[in-house]
């Protein structure tokens, strides 16, 4: 009963949002009225989370799809917890967009689509079949594109939307394959009768169609480019959606296929996910270290992130293909405590970049600056959110991924020499992709919030209106929640994790935010102990300095490089920042180019320094595949301009060539 309201709410929003276009105000309002099916379905996971263990699902049969199929509906435990990652930021977007819909230059054509996209995540995450599901899938995918095309004034839409549409028909066309040969053991499309035939059909092929169909829309390398196209063209409120939810509905989509329908999995398989993984973090993560543009930087955050995911997933398959359930449960808990942590961050950042691009209208960071001064709200809350995505404690980004190195850790006793080779490489690779999450968003934060302005619109920046700074307060303390008690939310995830695996987590592992094991089950310290130990350490030292240092005001010149200049353009830039680590991987990565126009001698004019930065994976494969399909297009074109002969010849032989086929096709 709550389900079905909740998402008949969501598509009558959609559908009476369109009323109300010309009036920009009514789009707020759409947007506060998605908060009561999101609360709904909000409290609905909450709820079955809270259930005793062995709970029975909650399932529904509809007289609804194809003709002898139902549509069934269930709600387990996996459902449950993505409900609540799904809903959670859906709650502060409607929020947000109250007070942001109407500053949009097109609300007009965000508020229908919002509700239906939030209809279309969580139908992908209670759907039972093949058909409901891939009928959710692509309304997610519809309802998001014409998010980020809803404002036609923006040149990048036209090229984000057709880049994203393309690669959302090809993981459609993926998981409507995969299905197909995951159906053709047990003869139906049914998930109940999947489960009974686990590994029954499609073999090899079937696992890697999911993972292609689910890879390209969580942002997988090389599946990742439309993220920085399609991410910063949405609506930032969309952005967050997108970035923070619908790539953890992708993942929800490769979690459900391999660990509850296709649990039958070779180690592999555990193997090739961590290594895909491992090049998506570094690759996200080093692409978003050059950006300068806000929100192309975090949509890039977002694929180095899967990238962490992955190899959590990676390291549960592998662990549950030898026969160590409590390790795989382990892994697995990582991988979602992964997905909760980095839906909350990324739906921070996101929002905090909408408030900054509404106060001044720059998403380029070398013209932000001196922020922190003019919207403090806004600035402490990214700041909270750059420090948790970087894996800084006490916030909840270095608990999961303390729990995947703690995974990691442990993968030695896998015996398979590929195994004991790669795990100590993938742990490498992500400690050098956590080391570069920490330096980029240190630039992000330093450039845009510190310093002074660079420009006339960043020094006339005011604070965002109070639902924008809401929605960016109440994510800003869950993070810290989620990182000071984080064992009452492993004690949930274990419980998910379960069914999935037929084990229950050992209480021992369930211990992995003590520091420094002194016992099974105990530690030394923990998170909370960690936070505060750190406060107290502050105050003592604030105390100290205040009662034993000089009294006497100090005035001297700030240290100026030996090269005394007051203009803005002369603080230490995004380029500049990261220009040590462009020269070492730039060229190799990333094609980078530094142009230097100097003038000719006698000129006066300045020497002009331009970066040019582009993606040679763009370059190498997705505009040679468009250059390729465009002249297959154009050669096809020209059937649509031939004469009733020509069309009468192609008719003739396309009958000639059925007959010969038939007449050499051996008898059944």
């Amino acid at each position: 009963m709550v389900i079905g309201s909740a998402m008949i709410a969501f598509l009558l929003l959609g559908l009476a949002a369109p009323l109300g276009r010309r009036r920009p105000a009514v789009a707020g309002l759409v947007h506060l009225a998605c908060l009561p099916p999101s609360l709904l379905l909000l409290a609905l996971g909450l709820m079955h989370l809270a259930a005793p263990p062995g709970t029975p699902p909650q399932i529904i049969t509809l007289p609804l799809g194809l003709p002898g199929l139902a549509g069934h509906w269930r709600l387990d435990r996996l459902s449950a917890f993505f409900l609540l990652v799904v809903n959670l930021p859906a709650v502060l977007a409607g929020l947000y967009g109250l007070g942001y819909a109407p500053h949009l230059p097109r609300p007009g054509r965000v508020a229908p689509f919002l509700p239906l996209f939030l209809l279309g995540m969580n139908g992908v995450l209670l759907a039972d079949d093949a058909f409901s599901f891939l009928l959710a899938w692509e309304f997610m995918s519809l309802t998001s594109w014409l998010l980020v095309v809803a404002d036609d004034g923006n040149p990048e839409a036209g090229k984000a939307g057709l880049t994203y549409l393309s690669m959302a028909a090809f993981g459609g066309f993926c998981l409507l394959a995969a299905f197909a040969l995951m159906a053709a053991d047990g003869g139906s499309f049914d998930f109940a009768l999947l489960r009974a035939h686990p590994g029954g059909g499609g073999g090899v092929l079937a696992v890697l169609l999911v993972l292609l169909g689910t890879g390209s829309k969580a942002g997988m390398v090389p599946l990742h480019p439309w993220l920085p196209l399609a991410h910063p063209a949405a609506p930032s409120h969309a952005s967050a959606l997108m970035s923070g939810v619908m790539t953890k509905v992708a993942l929800y989509g490769l979690i459900r296929i391999l660990f509850d329908l296709q649990p039958v999995l070779g180690w592999q398989w555990g193997f090739a996910l961590m290594l895909l993984g491992a090049a998506t973090a570094l690759t996200g993560v080093f692409y978003a270290l050059m950006q300068r543009d806000l929100k192309v930087l975090l949509a890039y955050s977002t694929v180095e992130n899967v990238g962490l995911i992955l190899v959590a997933l990676g390291l549960a398959a592998a662990f549950r293909a030898y026969d160590q359930p409590a390790l795989a449960a382990l892994a697995l808990v990582a991988a979602l405590y992964h997905v909760l942590n980095h839906s909350l961050i990324k739906s921070l950042l996101f929002l905090g970049a909408g408030a900054v691009v509404s106060a001044t209208g720059e998403r380029d960071i070398n013209r932000l600056g001196g922020l922190l001064n003019r919207m403090p709200v806004t600035g402490a809350c990214f700041l909270a959110g750059a420090c948790a995505i970087s894996a800084l404690p006490p916030l909840n980004g270095f608990v999961s991924e303390w729990l995947v190195f703690q995974s990691l850790f442990h993968a030695p006793s896998l015996s398979h020499w590929a195994m004991r080779f790669g795990v100590p490489v993938v742990g490498v690779a992500l400690a050098l992709a956590a080391a570069f999450a920490a330096v980029c968003f240190v630039r992000a934060f330093g450039t845009v919030f510190l310093g002074r302005p660079r420009s006339a619109a960043a020094a006339a920046a005011r604070e965002a209106p109070l639902s924008l700074q809401l929605a960016q307060v109440v994510p800003a303390a869950l993070c810290l929640g989620l990182g000071i008690f984080p064992v009452l939310v492993s004690g949930g995830l274990a419980s998910v994790v379960a069914p999935l695996l037929r084990v229950r987590l050992p209480t021992a592992l369930l211990g992995w935010p003590w520091l420094s094991p002194i016992a099974p089950g105990a530690g030394s310290y923990s998170a909370l102990m960690l936070l505060l130990t750190g406060v107290a350490l502050a105050i003592t030292t604030v105390l100290v300095v205040h009662h034993f240092g000089s009294q006497r005001t100090r005035r001297a010149p700030v240290w100026d490089c030996g090269t005394p200049c007051a203009l803005p353009e002369a603080q230490y830039s995004a380029d500049s920042f990261s220009q040590p680590l462009r020269r070492v991987f730039g060229r190799p990565l990333l094609a980078a180019r530094e142009l230097i126009d100097m003038p000719a001698p006698g000129d006066t004019a300045p020497a002009r320094f331009r970066l040019e930065i582009r993606d040679p994976l763009w370059d190498g494969l997705y505009a040679r595949l468009i250059r390729l399909v465009n002249r297959l297009a154009d050669r096809v074109n020209r059937l649509q301009s031939l004469t009733v002969r020509h069309y009468l010849l192609m008719m003739f032989w396309t009958l000639v060539a059925g007959l010969v086929i038939v007449a050499v096709r051996p008898p059944l």
